[in-house]
């Protein structure tokens, strides 16, 4: 069991043995780093190949047995589980329209799907810990409508519904269940999306202005999140979806 420490005197993660999913690049890659500065020892889970020196277990998560094998090795590398961190995930664009069947059945497959098998395969093991958290990978996606997004809007519309249904759900066993929502962060996934538009630059320009900060979110700023989240000393902390967006979800500011 994790021992819960203050900021004072102790790193908060200490002792805090993570997983986190598609940590290999962008806002996972951030997290993973924001863990271990944080005393935290974190096994990767992704398709790609992780960092240098963080322990990395090749997954699949559209693929149970693959789930479940990677959780195992993780398991066993880590002597334990404290903390589960769902970051794996798909974009899609376009509308209702214009996406065909079996790119919803995959987009559901990675992003839905996936964060139900990791967390089926994570929980017994997380009901064993003494500081059991999950945080999904959600989106501001889930909570403000974006044009040509109808896909993954509706997987993380799905992953912020089953974050408050989990979170009922374990409470009582001693797991905590949040998501953080981020609004567009400047991530590959966005740089290739920018790489494809007539005007790249007038897109990002447009992309920054919609959130009320005016620029995109850093991958850093939602890893901090994930690590106050996963935090021991945010045991109060649960069912919560964290926007980390620039204010988009809540604010209406007056033109400048």
């Amino acid at each position: 069991m994790a021992e819960v420490r203050s900021s004072v005197g102790g790193r908060s993660h200490d002792g805090v043995r993570a997983i986190v999913t598609g940590g290999a690049s962008g806002i996972g890659a951030a997290i993973v780093q924001a863990l271990q500065e944080r005393g935290a020892t974190v096994a990767v889970l992704d398709l790609q190949a992780s960092a240098a020196g963080v322990f990395s277990v090749p997954c699949d998560v559209s693929d149970d047995d693959s789930v479940r094998t990677a959780v195992d090795a993780a398991v066993e590398h880590l002597g334990g589980l404290d903390v589960l961190v769902n970051n794996a995930g798909i974009g899609a664009q376009g509308t209702v329209e214009d996406n065909p069947d079996d790119e919803w059945r995959r987009v559901y497959e990675v992003n839905v799907l996936g964060t139900v098998r990791l967390s089926r395969a994570a929980l017994p093991h997380l009901r064993a810990s003494g500081n059991a958290s999950i945080v999904n990978t959600c989106s501001i996606a889930a909570t403000a409508g974006l044009p040509q997004r109808a896909l993954y809007s509706a997987t993380k519309g799905a992953i912020a519904a089953l974050t408050r249904a989990m979170a009922a759900d374990h409470l009582r066993e001693g797991v905590r269940v949040n998501a953080v929502n981020p609004g567009t962060a400047d991530t590959p996934w966005v740089a290739r999306l920018l790489s494809t538009a007539g005007d790249p630059a007038a897109e990002r320009a447009a992309l920054e202005a919609r959130q009320p900060h005016g620029r995109l979110v850093a991958a850093e700023e939602v890893a901090e999140a994930v690590a106050y989240l996963t935090s021991p000393l945010a045991r109060s902390t649960t069912g919560v979806d964290l926007a980390v967006d620039g204010g988009m979800q809540a604010l209406r500011l007056r033109p400048a």
